[in-house]
């Protein structure tokens, strides 16, 4: 690993998604969570104060990044959250748990950067019970054609220094191709720099 993705990237990563028009937005979606819940990208552990105590369970946080995953267990030891957190360093497309043991996925800025979106789903699908529910809030491609045109062009050189993350996936199309039903979206540009602020947000279920 060089020494970028090790140092820089990771507290780049951490600065730009703990930015206030983020956070607003965490803050619609993370509380809804409930029961045995799965987190996809926990990163530095940016949603833990947006959790409704009184609903959570137990968290799995699956990152990666050894390096998210450390800062992760620094916020921990000052939380003191009423449930159990459990990091799982691991890709999201190998879940290491049971197939239907997951009442909430949650996903946020973390679409983006999934090599292998449609494997990721297919495990999210398995770990999730019939009846659980996949929270999301992601940025992703723009509904105007000039922004979209700009997110296309730079993307190639955004993905290199962004460990990965693309600027013009279509949020609603990679959850519905990976087998659920979308149950609520809403859409909006959020504060800041367009081709990286149009957000999509909402729950789906498994079809």
């Amino acid at each position: 690993m060089s020494f970028y993705n090790r140092y820089i990237l990771p507290k780049l990563i951490n600065c730009g998604c703990a930015a206030s028009n983020v956070s607003k937005q965490r803050a619609k979606i993370v509380p809804l969570a409930k029961g045995q819940v799965l987190e996809i990208g926990i990163g530095t552990g940016l949603n833990l104060p947006f959790y409704d105590t009184a609903q959570v369970d137990h968290l799995w946080g699956l990152e990666p990044a050894g390096e998210m995953l450390n800062q992760v267990e620094d916020k921990l030891r000052v939380a003191a959250l009423p449930f159990e957190v459990q990091l799982m360093e691991s890709m999201a497309e190998n879940i290491l748990l049971e197939d239907s043991s997951i009442d909430t996925i949650m996903i946020t800025y973390t679409l983006c950067s999934i090599p292998d979106v449609a494997l990721a789903m297919s495990e999210m699908k398995r770990v999730l019970k019939p009846d659980g529910q996949l929270l999301f809030c992601e940025h992703g491609a723009a509904p105007d054609p000039g922004v979209l045109k700009w997110q296309n062009r730079i993307n190639p050189i955004w993905k290199r220094i962004g460990g990965g993350c693309n600027l013009n996936r279509r949020i609603p199309d990679l959850i519905l191709q990976g087998g659920f039903e979308i149950d609520k979206l809403e859409s909006m540009y959020i504060p800041g720099w367009k081709p990286a602020c149009f957000n999509y947000w909402g729950s789906a279920s498994i079809k």
